[in-house]
């Protein structure tokens, strides 16, 4: 998906600064990190026949079976001296199949078949044993394993089992062909996707939420929480078994089914992958895999994480690229997954990971010492990788600090994303609804987060996701409404005060978001019907309850409840940006953000948007400036009785645009603007008119 500039360019990194002159004084430091990564490029295509070749490893590591039923194991374990699989198959004996090792410290072994028939069963444990050093024997679940099961009767025991299914998934449908369209993503996590309190399931997240998410018009789904983790309140972000998908939730056949059906309906689906770093467990983890704490990880302080108490990547190291490029790899190959999100892509850019930093946009901040040169080139040749093997990829990178030339593709200099979360703006809203009265939200403020992103580089805006839910915040439904949603959601109660409230800023606040903020768009699981409450995992500070960790669909569901309006208007904002495509537009030219009526305008995609963000004042006969002559209708208003509206807005009249400057533009049209309404416009045709 990452684009290119038009025009020669140098083929020194520098690219970069064609786009951005402010660049230029880092001419140096963007060769450095051009020259890094192409210096890999080179090494690998001369060691191992190129990046592509460099990222099937696992179709080398791990158990293999082979086409006489016997299977191969291999494992890269350098600081082990002996090392053996062991397992049900051969009753735990370490002597049984001992491994061999080659000068790269690559154990391997072959068991044979037995009658013809694989020695190792489907879906049995295994693990492999090694002597350390340090003469310590310790046992291991293999680092490439692609299935781990736990016993939760056993406190819990983690098992790795040989998955080797005797009927492969047959997939039945292509991915979509790109994007049709502007980017909408719809963050889901499946274990909490059922209204029960218990874990939910592969199966029934694609029988009962795909179809949601497919109604509402969003066209991608990202899934949190994949990759398998030991801790189930940790979200998915303390990764234990890269290539093995959550057993939580199913099956990897399920999983497929699931992407499979997905992809049938329409929907990208992008994994939620971390690679910023992993787990601390041992016995379970790759932490201390071979004894030492350096096969992955840098040794020493440098590979701790302070804050998420987990280990860092040595980025820098050879084998490390091979497991984590392969990691990628494998997801599209064998998932048939259509992109990434990066998850805590700062601590991989910075040797501070973003602790106690403030990033005040100098651009010093972004280009000096403390840049983590070896995690920014792991990130260009993994973007490298995608987008050559898998063209209608997309990777998009979560990183607060702003770095330049993130979301610009690697043969100009950039790191290759092709879109950043504007995290800026949901820490906005919730800023505003926790400490700002209504009459004193500043229109230029806002307007000025919505649109601060950099020229030619795409971000993906949103009011809330998964880090605004968790426990200790509150969803924007909930910081807007609180206690009256558990009393006066239903149509049968006076629309009270609050409730009133909550409903008009929710729709404005989501429809601005969607229109100013980005070149795409995301939302949280259930937050489009203004889902209640907080996130909390079980866990021993809340006696193990699942009460807030599942999604509610019966209050959308329930055709008495006012949530099911809050989803009828996100569904109309999707649908319309489906027909008139603004997040695919260049940015809206904003013509007006009046403080004391608390008025915004902006023209973007052909369409005029007005916002009136007063609590209490309605303004008959505004001016509004635009500069489209002709007339114009009403495409979208969030007053419409059908999303619980006022109906003072009369959705089936025109406007003529008066040939007078106002507001910096060539014409104006007059109309009514309620209090707390958003409304949309269309110019009208010359048939139409």
């Amino acid at each position: 998906m990452a684009e290119t500039v038009l025009g020669q360019q140098p083929n020194d990194g520098t690219g970069v600064c064609a786009l951005d002159p402010w660049l230029r004084p880092y001419g140096d430091a963007l060769r450095k990190r051009y020259a890094t990564c192409q210096a890999w490029i080179t090494r690998l295509n001369e060691c191992e026949g190129g990046l592509e070749q460099f990222s099937r490893a696992y179709e080398h590591f791990g158990l293999h079976r082979q086409p006489d039923n016997s299977i191969i194991y291999r494992e890269y374990a350098p600081g082990a001296i002996r090392a053996s699989l062991i397992g049900e198959f051969n009753n735990w004996d370490v002597e049984a199949n001992p491994m061999t090792r080659n000068d790269y410290g690559i154990w391997e072994c072959t068991v044979p078949a037995v009658d013809g028939k694989p020695a190792i069963p489907h879906n049995s444990k295994i693990k492999i044993a090694m002597i350390t050093a340090e003469r310590e024997r310790i046992d291991r679940l293999p680092a490439w394993i692609r299935r781990v099961t736990q016993d939760l009767s056993q406190s819990p025991v983690y098992d790795a089992v040989f998955w080797d299914p005797p009927e492969q998934y047959t997939w039945k449908h292509k991915a979509p062909a790109g994007l049709s369209g502007g980017l909408k993503v719809y963050e889901a996590h499946v274990g909490i996707s059922s209204p029960d309190g218990r874990v939910g399931t592969y199966d029934e997240f694609r029988i009962n939420v795909l179809p949601r998410i497919a109604k509402l018009g969003y066209n991608a789904v990202q899934l949190m929480a994949i990759m398998e983790h030991a801790y189930y309140a940790s979200f998915g972000y303390q990764v234990t078994s890269f290539f093995a998908i959550s057993s939580r939730y199913g099956t990897p056949e399920q999983l497929k089914q699931l992407i499979d059906e997905a992809h049938r309906l329409g929907l990208l689906v992008f994994l939620d992958v971390v690679h910023s770093h992993a787990c601390k467990n041992v016995l379970d983890g790759l932490n201390m895999f071979d004894g030492t704490d350096h096969m992955y990880f840098h040794s020493g302080p440098r590979g701790n994480h302070d804050l998420w108490d987990s280990r860092l990547f040595n980025y820098g190291n050879y084998e490390t690229l091979r497991f984590l490029l392969s990691n990628l790899h494998f997801y599209l190959s064998e998932y048939h997954f259509d992109g990434f999100r990066f998850d805590g892509v700062t601590s991989m850019l910075y040797l501070h990971h973003g602790i106690g930093t403030g990033f005040s946009g100098n651009y010093g901040e972004y280009f000096g010492d403390s840049v983590d040169v070896d995690g920014v080139v792991y990130m260009m040749l993994a973007n490298e990788m995608i987008h050559k093997l898998y063209p209608n990829a997309v990777t998009i990178a979560e990183d607060v600090s702003g770095m330049p030339t993130l979301c610009r593709p690697v043969s100009e200099g950039g790191v290759g994303f092709d879109y950043r979360l504007a995290m800026a703006i949901p820490d906005m809203w919730i800023k505003l609804l926790k400490e700002t009265r209504d009459e004193d939200w500043d229109m230029g403020n806002l307007v000025h987060t919505l649109t601060n992103r950099r020229h030619l580089e795409k971000t993906v805006a949103y009011c809330e996701s998964h880090d605004q839910a968790l426990v200790g915040d509150k969803t924007v439904a909930f910081w807007l409404m609180d206690k009256e949603m558990y009393s006066n959601m239903s149509d049968l109660t006076p629309l009270t005060p609050v409730i009133d409230r909550g409903l008009a800023l929710h729709k404005m606040i989501r429809l601005i978001t969607h229109a100013l903020g980005g070149e795409g768009y995301l939302n949280f699981e259930g937050n489009e019907f203004g889902h209640p409450e907080w996130l909390d995992f079980p866990r021993a500070g809340n006696d193990n309850s699942f009460h807030y960790c599942r999604r509610q669909w019966g209050l959308v569901d329930d055709q008495l409840l006012r949530f099911k309006y809050l989803n009828g208007f996100d569904q109309a904002m999707q649908r319309l940006e489906s027909e008139y495509g603004w997040l695919a537009s260049p940015q809206a030219w904003t013509s007006l953000k009046h403080e004391g009526d608390k008025i915004i305008v902006f023209e973007r995609a052909g369409l005029l948007w007005i916002f009136n963000f007063h609590p209490t004042k309605s303004f008959e006969h505004y001016r509004v400036g635009t500069n489209w002559p002709g007339s114009y209708r009403i495409v979208l208003c969030s007053d419409d009785p059908v999303y619980c509206g006022h109906d003072r807005v009369d959705l089936n009249q025109s406007f003529s645009a008066v040939p007078e400057e106002w507001c910096g533009r060539s014409n104006y049209i007059q109309m009514y603007i309620p209090s707390r309404t958003a409304i949309v416009l269309r110019p009208l045709t010359l048939d139409e008119a």
